[in-house]
């Protein structure tokens, strides 16, 4: 996994509609990646809805915040519906940047081994630097966890 310092890898994504989003075309203070395991399950609805209901308080602070899991398009368009979702939800089908940001690989659940994304988020600065890792995130207080360490960021 990518540790704090390090440069984030660029990336281009597409959302639910198809348009293509790209780190590089960002041009917020801070960005908010969370990877999430898989559309509607009951840890990444919780974690995204409150992404979302937040996500005028994030813009306040300077912060885009972004989704991304495996999944296609259609999979986005249905998460996207049940929950209300504005915030960008990407499409990493072949999890070639979950890969890349080191949380694609091997996992285990009830005794099942199997291959997936681990709910892990970054934070970066305006040059698309990782300034936190935050890998044991807690769906419910994730976001509240956030949101205080960018207020904290902004009064420095």
């Amino acid at each position: 996994m990518l540790t704090e310092g390090k440069k984030a890898p660029s990336f281009s994504l597409p959302d639910k509609d198809g348009n293509k989003h790209a780190l590089a075309d960002i041009s917020t203070p801070y960005t908010l990646l969370f990877f999430y395991p898989k559309d509607n399950t009951p840890g990444c609805s919780i974690e995204s809805d409150l992404m979302n209901k937040n996500a005028e308080e994030f813009q306040e602070l300077g912060c885009t915040v972004i989704g991304i899991s495996g999944g296609d398009e259609k999979s986005k368009t249905k998460f996207c519906k049940k929950y209300d979702l504005e915030i960008p939800m990407l499409s990493d089908t072949d999890f070639s940047v979950s890969e890349s940001y080191g949380v694609y690989g091997e996992k285990k659940f009830m005794g099942r081994t199997y291959m997936g994304i681990s709910r892990v988020s970054f934070l970066l600065d305006k040059d698309k630097k990782i300034i936190k890792v935050y890998d044991n995130v807690k769906p419910p207080t994730h976001t509240a966890d956030v949101l205080a360490d960018l207020k904290q960021l902004n009064e420095e």
